[in-house]
């Protein structure tokens, strides 16, 4: 039986910079990621105004505004009293903390930055930390309460983490859990009553910023990985990215000539656990995934195949 959270942890408050990919091209990983927040008990207050995070293309062409935009969001979140700024795309995770890294160490650049923004009235004093929902389910919510609320386990399905690139490195800008020797997707994993599947490419890149240089190589890079997932006995995927949910989602059928057919399945993080605690899973937009994960889901009694 699912348990309820105390009222202190009902009554928290975080920001919520979903990024551009999960209101735009996969809307559904936002309306998840809201569904779940209501299942938790948590707010999420979404920084409209926010502008996007500048992912690579701003900042390799102008770091100084892209860190002033991103100071923005974080005067947007001081301004109305929250200390965090949850995001659910390590791309957005990894740049934000990087440009708050940068404000916070360096006084001149902190600033420049509310130079700019005085002239709109805002002012970033320093007080936001920016963190990934992934975080925030272990630290915050904590795996047993996790445990305890899953009311359709995940029955043993062997799923494989893929944590790409920019929310383990750098370990100097991220610095949560090691680089090189993750875990935290594997212990949502198991606490959802899943089996996570250890595999090599875990922690490669998704390919899916190479593909704007050169068609192809993303998806050889997602074949790579997905084959090794495949052959450790993978069933499904589970990402904490928008832009690796994409990317191994919509290249695998284009990866499959030299890699052979692998057709894994690929959950964004809040559709998986809102699913396992209980979220109708026809709200998850899971039928929008090229690869349908709805004969996997059906296998474990987790929904018809029809819905997903």
């Amino acid at each position: 039986m699912a348990m309820q959270l105390s009222k202190s942890a009902q009554a928290r408050r975080y920001g919520f910079f979903p990024g551009c990919v999960a209101k735009e091209s996969c809307r559904e990983l936002f309306d998840s990621t809201m569904l779940l927040a209501d299942r938790l008990g948590i707010e999420l207050v979404e920084l409209t105004a926010a502008s996007c995070c500048g992912a690579s293309v701003l900042n390799d062409t102008n770091r100084d505004v892209a860190r002033v935009l991103n100071a923005r969001t974080y005067a947007q979140a001081e301004a109305l009293g929250l200390d965090d700024v949850i995001t659910i795309c390590s791309t957005c995770t990894g740049h934000m903390r990087a440009a708050n890294k940068e404000l916070l160490e360096d006084e001149a650049r902190m600033t420049q930055a509310n130079a700019i923004l005085g002239k709109f009235g805002a002012h970033y004093a320093g007080g936001v930390r920016v963190r990934h929902l992934l975080w925030l389910l272990i630290d915050d919510i904590g795996l047993d309460k996790l445990r305890s609320m899953v009311v359709r386990p995940l029955d043993g399905m062997r799923i494989a983490p893929f944590y790409g690139c920019h929310i383990i490195r750098p370990e100097s800008v991220n610095g949560w859990e090691s680089a090189r020797n993750p875990h935290s997707l594997e212990d949502v994993i198991a606490a959802l009553g899943g089996e996570p599947v250890d595999y090599a490419g875990k922690t490669r890149c998704c390919g899916f910023h190479v593909q704007l240089e050169k068609d192809g190589i993303a998806a050889n890079m997602v074949g790579q990985n997905m084959r090794m997932a495949k052959e450790k006995g993978a069933e499904a995927v589970l990402t904490p990215c928008p832009l690796c949910h994409l990317a191994l989602d919509g290249y695998q059928g284009d990866a499959a000539k030299r890699w052979g057919r692998t057709d894994l399945p690929t959950f964004h993080l809040p559709q998986l656990v809102a699913l396992a605690l209980g979220v109708d899973p026809t709200r998850l937009g899971m039928q929008k995934h090229l690869i349908s994960p709805g004969a996997v889901l059906e296998e474990y009694r987790l929904a018809p195949m029809h819905v997903a």
